[in-house]
């Protein structure tokens, strides 16, 4: 039962209770009508009554008195059906304000929910925040930042094998670009952090291998959160490859990337896309 119905079950008995009072109240009045129309027929008999008067009064006073023992059994069923009713008004409310604590418990799990659910919304946005600012800090630069690198290859590890290893060669060895790509530029003991912030700084244009390994990782956001602040200040910087990923994840992922003109693995190989990247440069 909820706290609506267990107030719906005490306002009716409040309601039968006024009704029954109301009642009680009726056949009060209507016994102190009788008692005193007996009074007033007994007093209106004198030694002068003649017996036929005398008879006829007597029979009203019997009339009123069976009137009387009639509003007496009305009575006591009144009486009856209100301690009955207030019996029940009690437990009524017993189970009313059982519902109403119950109710409380309820939405102070709900607000401490609410609570924690908010708290953690703002702890993930000032997370979010912190690592931004460490991008826009690391990231800080001016046009005349010396560029060591033609090119930084942003690429999930499990994409390795399938595209990114044989580009980043081809980059390198056929091409002779100078290739950021984390197999060889970050060594043994290496700051992860710092190589990554290094190449981004040193690098002139910035390839994003996008696959639907890419978009869920963490260091490839990073990456990609670096690009985005350097092309914010320094011109067209990202080029995307579309890598066995639809069109709709990249749209659910990145809106800005989604826009932008890539190459894409389905339609072209590893030599071509590098190609294309070798005439930009």
């Amino acid at each position: 039962m909820s706290v609506e119905q267990a107030q719906r079950s005490v306002n009716q008995i409040d309601k039968d209770i006024a009704d029954l009072e109301k009642k009680m109240a009726d056949l009060v009045k209507k016994e102190a009508d009788k008692t005193k129309r007996i009074g007033d027929t007994q007093r209106s008999i004198t030694k002068n009554t003649s017996q036929s008067m005398l008879n006829s009064k007597l029979r009203q006073v019997e009339g009123y008195q069976k009137d009387i023992s009639k509003i007496l059994t009305d009575k006591a069923d009144v009486n009856k059906k209100l301690a009955d009713k207030r019996k029940r008004r009690i437990d009524a409310a017993l189970k009313l304000q059982r519902e109403e604590a119950t109710q409380n418990k309820a939405l102070v799990r709900q607000q401490k929910n609410i609570f924690n659910t908010y708290e953690k919304q703002i702890n993930d946005l000032t997370a979010k925040i912190e690592t931004q600012n460490h991008v826009e800090n690391s990231l800080s630069f001016d046009n005349n930042t010396d560029e060591e690198f033609d090119v930084f290859v942003s690429h999930a590890t499990e994409d390795k094998e399938s595209f990114s290893d044989e580009f980043s060669r081809i980059l390198q060895e056929k091409f002779q670009l100078k290739v950021w790509y984390d197999a060889v530029s970050i060594k043994w003991g290496d700051s992860i952090r710092t190589e990554i912030d290094k190449g981004l700084k040193k690098s002139k244009f910035g390839v994003v291998i996008l696959s639907s390994s890419y978009i869920s990782k963490y260091w490839t956001n990073y990456e990609l959160e670096g690009l985005f602040q350097r092309e914010s200040n320094g011109g067209k910087l990202i080029l995307p490859i579309w890598h066995n990923i639809t069109k709709k994840e990249v749209q659910e992922f990145s809106p800005s990337l989604a826009g932008k003109m890539a190459m894409n693995t389905a339609f072209m190989t590893p030599e071509e896309i590098a190609e294309k990247l070798k005439e930009l440069l």
